[in-house]
């Protein structure tokens, strides 16, 4: 496929509710969405970055930037065999994974439709629906101010439940969600807020039936994180740590988790969350699919993904009309008895709706061979 335009896009959308984690609180949702050209046909891809270097480095600006200044004049004209084959002056960018992921999710997405067939069939997806799990931000009134959206969750199927955790809102948490819920499967994102002079509170925490940990230590530890798992019962599991497949070896080989979640965004596209999802396989270590607030083109790279034998895990990848009013790209995900569909659309199986995008586009870059 020879690359003949590709468009840029800062998109914004906007939650229904503030969702708070140990980072701060947020309304409004900032992607970029790239359009590839090849060939006659168009591919989609999304980088869910943030507007904050909180969760990591990257921003919807250096993101950007990175695509603009770097990515697309490597990319651009260039005839590409397949969606994993980047020019190798895309491959010697250290970081700025959500700019690669967008590319190259693009580039799946093109190659599917090419093909005329699904994304999840090309990556090697085995299911037909994909288990789901929800996850709540934190609330000033604590646990009682959760149960509401947790009973709508647990209403609507959900598999599971993530809480969001910070230092003085943890214990009382996994404490009050399980004297209420005792048969439900409960895990914990503490987003790297936490140090191992706390572990006596992970030791505690054991007592609370978790399904597992995310991410309780530094954002860029394996070493602290398995002096943790080898003093705690509970799965530890690591999201921020790993950014490659390389990383995810050697994070379980020095026993630093049990379980890996894998974002398509964080790893840098669906090419290398493929490769971490097959290291993870090879060593017996189950995976997730995490979530970022995709809008609909990056949910459905998701359930792409999510498709693949070894996620064994229920992630994050919650129905469409749970975070936005209104999306980019359509059909909408929609839970039924805790699962969601695989689309059977060629591509990523969602399309984009012309008019929503541009009024949800804050600035645009298109570029031509």
């Amino acid at each position: 496929m020879k690359i003949e335009r590709i468009e840029v896009r800062h998109v914004r959308l906007r939650l229904k509710a503030p969702f708070e984690t140990s980072f701060g609180s947020k309304q409004d949702i900032d992607h970029v969405i790239v359009r590839v050209d090849a060939d006659g046909v168009t591919g989609w891809g999304e980088g869910a970055c943030q507007a904050t270097p909180y969760y990591s480095p990257d921003t919807y600006q250096t993101t950007i930037h990175i695509l603009k200044d770097f990515i697309v004049p490597a990319v651009l004209g260039q005839d590409l065999s397949w969606p994993g084959e980047l020019p190798p002056a895309v491959r010697k960018i250290r970081g700025h994974p959500y700019a690669k992921a967008a590319l190259d999710m693009a580039l799946w997405d093109l190659e599917a439709r090419r093909r005329g067939v699904t994304v999840a069939s090309l990556l090697g997806g085995t299911r037909r629906r994909i288990e789901s799990g929800v996850s709540l931000g934190l609330e000033a009134g604590g646990f009682d101010a959760l149960r509401p959206a947790i009973d709508k969750a647990l209403a609507a199927g959900y598999k599971r439940i993530k809480l969001k955790i910070k230092p003085g809102q943890d214990e009382a948490l996994a404490k009050g969600f399980r004297q209420q819920y005792p048969k439900t499967a409960l895990m914990l994102d503490a987003n790297s807020a936490y140090t191992l002079a706390d572990l006596p509170l992970f030791e505690r925490l054991d007592a609370y039936d978790l399904m597992m940990i995310e991410q309780p230590l530094a954002h860029d530890d394996i070493i602290d994180h398995a002096t943790l798992q080898k003093a705690v019962r509970t799965p530890i599991c690591l999201d921020e740590s790993i950014h490659s497949a390389a990383d995810g070896r050697k994070a379980l080989d020095l026993g630093a988790c049990r379980i890996i979640n894998i974002k398509v965004g964080r790893v840098g596209g669906l090419s290398e969350a493929k490769r971490l999802h097959d290291v993870c396989a090879e060593r017996g270590a189950p995976v997730w699919c995490g979530g970022q607030h995709e809008f609909g083109i990056g949910r459905a790279a998701n359930v792409a993904i999510a498709s693949l034998p070894g996620f064994t895990l229920p992630g994050d990848v919650s129905g469409s009309d749970r975070y936005y009013v209104e999306d980019i790209a359509e059909p909408p995900f929609y839970v039924q008895d805790g699962t969601l569909p695989v689309p059977t659309g060629p591509g990523l199986g969602v399309e984009v709706v012309p008019e929503r995008l541009e009024r949800f586009t804050v600035s645009k870059l298109e570029f031509r061979a």
